[in-house]
């Protein structure tokens, strides 16, 4: 009988207080890899500060928090950040900086003499023909292209790790959903483990292996997309199943 599998990102019994405010609540959440898990929940649910914990952007007040069997608490953070891929909401591209050399900042960072290969790999991985786009700077890309250099950027020195803190949230519906779609396909060949922050139940179904609904800094609920639509289980899942009108 074969050992399980040890988690690629594990919280377990984490607390984060801001001041009286308490943005998570005891929670415990692991995730395997190469599986993507989807972080919903209403604003102040405490899904942005679960995602942050990983990096260490955010430090939890109790708890523990391993990336690769790793305890975050141990580790250095420079390297426990560029050890992983991140995506920002607004993307975070530095606005003086192509779009090549935007996607090929981590492998730079790791003094990798290929960054420039991996970087141009990337681009065109999320549909940014290089030959075309990677003179180009932020301020001569759509808001769906910077976009797609931010994932590049996340994805160039290939992790094993990707978060993605609502990565389509600032873009109008049709870029939205161009992006969904290449990234759902995307991620797959990619092969790494995903923990998406998103408001979106439709993109968390689209996109995730499971969904991990937050409310009030606690876990409602973690289950498949099928597995919530089957049982939702308590009042606030299932609502939240018939606001998004995917129940």
């Amino acid at each position: 009988m074969s050992e399980p599998t040890a988690p690629a990102l594990h919280v377990e019994d984490v607390v984060k207080r801001y001041g009286q405010v308490t943005a998570l609540a005891g929670v415990t959440l692991a995730m395997a890899p190469g599986e993507c898990v989807a972080l919903v929940g209403e604003s102040g649910s405490g899904k942005s500060t679960l995602l942050r914990c990983f990096n260490r952007l955010v430090t939890a007040d109790a708890g523990r928090v391993t990336v690769q069997g790793v305890d975050v608490q141990t580790a250095d953070p420079v390297a426990l950040r560029r050890g992983m891929g991140y995506v920002q909401q607004d993307g975070g591209l530095l606005p003086h900086w192509t779009a090549l050399r935007n996607a090929g900042l981590v492998p730079r960072l790791l003094a990798r003499p290929d960054s420039d290969t991996l970087a141009r790999e990337a681009l065109a991985l999320v549909g940014l023909p290089p030959a075309e786009f990677e003179a180009r700077y932020p301020a001569e890309l759509s808001g769906g292209q910077r976009q797609r250099v931010a994932i590049a950027r996340a994805i160039a020195a290939q992790p094993p790790v990707l978060l993605m803190d609502e990565p389509f949230g600032a873009l109008d519906a049709i870029t939205r959903a161009e992006l969904q779609h290449a990234f759902a396909g995307l991620r797959r060949r990619l092969g790494a483990t995903l923990a998406l922050v998103t408001h979106d139940l439709r993109e968390a179904f689209l996109l995730a292996d499971r969904v991990a609904v937050l409310r009030a800094g606690r876990l409602e609920q973690v289950d498949t997309p099928d597995g919530l639509r089957r049982a939702p289980a308590t009042p606030y899942v299932r609502r939240l199943l018939e606001t998004a009108e995917v129940a």
